[in-house]
């Protein structure tokens, strides 16, 4: 089977980002592309006055597939137009790639999460590797700012940004950790590795009957950290690694160290809750605040 990185498509400033930022990955990966679009019969404002829906389903996509081709030299573009819910589809589609790419609107706020976007709602269900891109990301965000002006285009030699990990050393997951080493190594970018964690309360400290000695914790997590990571940089040795143990909430760490990265990689534990499938606390936040894209591994 053909393997390859698909995007979401709906004619929408984000689904447009997300698709050009997998046709950059789909180069990267020596893939083709997948641009999907998935409609629903039913009357639509932005169709055509002279156009059919079907005919309209199957021309918007073809036009972005043509401007792809024209952007990115050698891509292979394969256009899928799919007549069913765009949830059911991208799932589907989710099953048969390497990659699933779709835009994000950022919305913000628990109620805005759980009603959801057809992306926020497909990460959320799916168990396979998701990425969400803003409107507005382009390749010169990917690269650290090139000398006198000249953009990355121009200078593909410019090397990319960061990319970031968030990691939970109690139960580290080995398609996260790959997920990122593999993306940090065919960027040719520093991964940089950010776990963050509270101390025990002075209540938690009182019941053990053992004080709370913060260095001594910060060590340990340290240790920790860097006894997960040592496999895998051997496996990536052409990966520099940059570890960063903080105490504090790992959502706001890895926010903060979102801002001028190139990709943002997070986890996602695959469990049902009582309102049903989510991402978790931060994925969540990570999803709706940081600026750059977004992966999404579920893992168990």
């Amino acid at each position: 089977m053909l393997r390859h990185v698909a995007a979401g498509f709906d004619g929408s400033p984000e689904s447009l980002a997300a698709a050009h930022w997998a046709a950059r990955e789909a180069i990267r990966r020596g893939t083709a592309l997948r641009l999907v679009h998935a409609w629903q019969p039913r009357p639509a404002p932005s169709v055509p006055a002279d156009m059919s829906q079907s005919s309209w389903a199957e021309d918007m996509p073809a036009r972005a597939a043509a401007s792809l081709r024209a952007a990115h030299s050698g891509l292979q573009v394969i256009v899928q137009s799919v007549a069913d819910s765009p949830v059911e589809a991208l799932l589907a589609v989710a099953e048969q790639c390497d990659l699933l790419v779709l835009g994000s609107r950022g919305l913000g706020g628990l109620a805005g999460f759980l009603t959801g976007s057809v992306s926020q709602r497909i990460v959320a269900r799916t168990p396979h590797p998701v990425v969400l891109v803003r409107a507005g990301e382009c390749a010169a965000d990917e690269h650290l700012s090139a000398v006198d002006g000249i953009s990355p285009e121009e200078i593909p030699e410019t090397p990319y940004r960061d990319v970031v990990l968030g990691l939970g050393a109690d139960r580290p997951c080995d398609e996260l950790i790959e997920f990122a080493f593999d993306a940090a190594r065919r960027r040719g970018a520093p991964l940089r590795v950010i776990h963050a964690f509270s101390a025990p309360s002075a209540f938690a400290a009182v019941d053990s009957l053992a004080p709370v000695n913060g260095r001594e914790l910060l060590a340990e997590r340290e240790h920790a950290v860097i006894a997960t990571l040592r496999p895998w940089c051997e496996k990536f040795p052409e990966v520099a690694v940059a570890e960063a143990v903080t105490e504090g909430r790992a959502a706001s760490q890895l926010v903060r160290a979102s801002t001028g990265a190139a990709l943002v990689v997070v986890g996602r534990r695959v469990r049902e809750a009582r309102l049903g499938t989510h991402v978790g606390p931060v994925a969540h936040a990570v999803l709706h605040h940081a600026p750059c894209p977004v992966a999404v591994v579920p893992h168990v």
